[in-house]
């Protein structure tokens, strides 16, 4: 600190500080023109759209009261989706979309703040800007209100599609969304002031969003009305006990306001006593163990961490979900239109077979995030300029790509091959059947994936376009047979071309093929664009 700087009263120092907030804001908002708005828009179809849903599933108060009463009363989809607090249409929409569109609101919100905090000074674009007249804590600010901006219309437009249901209820769960997505955006601020890279901050807000998730998850098991101290230690919990369009707990926000003060604040306080590019907890520099004598083996080092950690997660919650299988075809057996959804989504036998081969599509579909991130570990490399000097050695493109890949496409058949054994231990079923179901699903994970390398090897600027399609996907999968869309529409989705595992009476070995062709094809255009294009600052 100069002897200027620390002569000026602290109401100047604090402006200073501050100086050029408004540029970057405008600059974040300009960046996030594209992927804001769909995160948005996605996340609000997802909760406004849950009434109709629900309405054509449970059209009478009798059904609805029933299916609350039996949720209430089973504790493996109540550590899945929570109690139920309200059997209107409204309280059903809270119960079945609150706790998920939170997360999502979470992840969105964790994407703005690390994209304009660490990976700004990762790149080494903040240092430019810091040339100007930038204060030392304008970029965490112009990013948490970048966040705010997103919170604060996702909160306006779910409040607006739900005001048909209740005006109360739509503003308590809007405000709770909004809420924890501001959370999770000052854990990001945080984590971006702990940890030395983009990568590692994500990695770390996520893990507390994980968390969060297996506290409410073991909190709501063991009680059906929200009270549960696990519950309460989770701010996934403190959303469902809101109570939205049941009797509403105002006060709950407050907490979530007090701690998005406090997180806001240790970010504030961290930011302000590092310097640029460092961190609190940075990377060990060595030695190195093992052998690093080829590409392949260096991406295998950058990329294990991550990949042992989807690999436990994928085998835990196969083995969660197992345990769920029973529960759920007692739960929905007596209903024909959730039968006839859950069938859709899974399968033409029984409804255990459907609800298990409805996993297995759902845990191809997470799998195909894991493979677009591994596969967009390329596009880091080469942004952070770490992939030049490697280049510069006696390394092609294409060993050094195929490192990677070899990476994200055989992490994808671990993941999903473990998912598949969880899911029969916890089912208790032939863990052959079940190990059989995910592994179904890799040829379209790789297409996903193999798009991803296409858009990194020909549109490098446009890489992360990849991660829209792996949502679409996802959305699709997840809401679109109960939006009852089109087959068209879902037909979009490359797991919808995939059999259905377990309960489908024949193997059709076609589509797989085609996916698998498609999967290398795809693969091979996009080696080929990387070979001869120039290398992106």
């Amino acid at each position: 600190m100069t002897r200027r700087t620390a002569e000026q009263p602290p109401e100047e120092r604090r402006a200073a500080g501050l100086a050029g907030t408004g540029v970057l804001l405008r600059l974040a908002l300009r960046r996030d023109r594209v992927m804001m708005p769909v995160w948005i828009l996605a996340t609000t179809l997802l909760v406004a759209g849950m009434p109709g849903s629900l309405g054509s599933v449970y059209a009478t108060a009798a059904e609805r009261a029933e299916v609350a009463a039996s949720m209430n009363a089973n504790g493996s989809m109540r550590a899945l989706y929570g109690p139920v607090f309200g059997d209107s249409l409204g309280g059903l929409t809270a119960w079945r979309a609150g706790v998920f569109g939170a997360v999502l609101a979470a992840v969105m919100s964790l994407i703005i703040v690390v994209r304009h905090t660490r990976e700004e000074e990762e790149t080494g674009r903040q240092e430019m800007l810091s040339a100007a007249m930038v204060g030392r804590r304008a970029p965490l600010t112009a990013a948490l209100l970048a966040a705010l901006v997103a919170n604060t219309c996702l909160a306006l437009l779910v409040a607006g599609g739900l005001a048909g249901q209740g005006a109360p209820g739509a503003a308590a769960l809007g405000l709770a969304l909004a809420g924890t997505g501001m959370l999770f955006a000052g854990t990001a601020a945080v984590a971006a002031q702990l940890t030395e890279s983009a990568r590692a901050a994500k990695g770390l807000t996520a893990a507390v969003l994980g968390a969060a998730f297996v506290l409410k998850a073991g909190g709501d098991a063991g009680t059906a009305d929200g009270r549960s101290a696990l519950t309460w230690l989770s701010p996934l919990g403190w959303v469902e006990n809101v109570r939205a369009f049941a009797v509403e707990r105002w006060w709950v926000l407050l907490l979530l306001a007090a701690a998005v003060g406090a997180q806001v604040g240790a970010g504030y306080l961290l930011a302000g006593r590092r310097d640029l590019g460092m961190s609190f907890l940075p990377s060990r520099p060595g030695p190195a163990r093992g052998r690093l004598g080829s590409a392949g083996a260096l991406a295998w080092r950058l990329q294990r961490g991550t990949l042992a950690g989807w690999s436990a997660g994928f085998l835990t919650a196969g083995a969660v979900f197992g345990g769920m299988a029973d529960g759920a075809a007692d739960l929905v057996g007596g209903n024909d239109r959730t039968r006839e959804i859950i069938e859709r989504m899974g399968g033409q036998s029984g409804l255990t077979d459907a609800f298990l081969a409805t996993m297995a599509g759902m845990f191809g579909m997470v799998a195909a995030l894991y493979a677009v991130s591994a596969v967009l570990r390329l596009s880091g490399e080469e942004s952070a300029q770490r992939a030049e000097p490697l280049l510069a050695l006696p390394v092609g493109r294409l060993r050094w790509a195929g490192g990677h890949l070899a990476v994200a496409f055989g992490g994808s058949a671990l993941i999903l091959l473990l998912a598949g054994l969880g899911l029969g231990l916890g089912h208790g079923g032939d863990v052959r059947t079940t190990v059989a179901a995910t592994l179904a699903q890799l040829p379209a994970v790789w297409v996903i994936g193999a798009l991803a390398a296409l858009l990194h090897g020909a549109l490098p600027a446009y890489a992360a376009a990849a991660w829209p399609v792996a949502g679409g996907a996802l959305a699709l999968g997840w809401v679109g047979p109960a939006l009852d869309l089109p087959q068209g529409v879902l037909d979009l989705s490359p797991f919808a071309h995939l059999p259905r595992l377990p309960g489908a009476e024949s193997l059709s070995w076609a589509p797989l093929l085609a996916l698998t062709a498609l999967a290398a094809a795809l693969t091979a255009a996009g080696l080929t664009a990387l070979r001869r294009r120039d290398l992106t600052a």
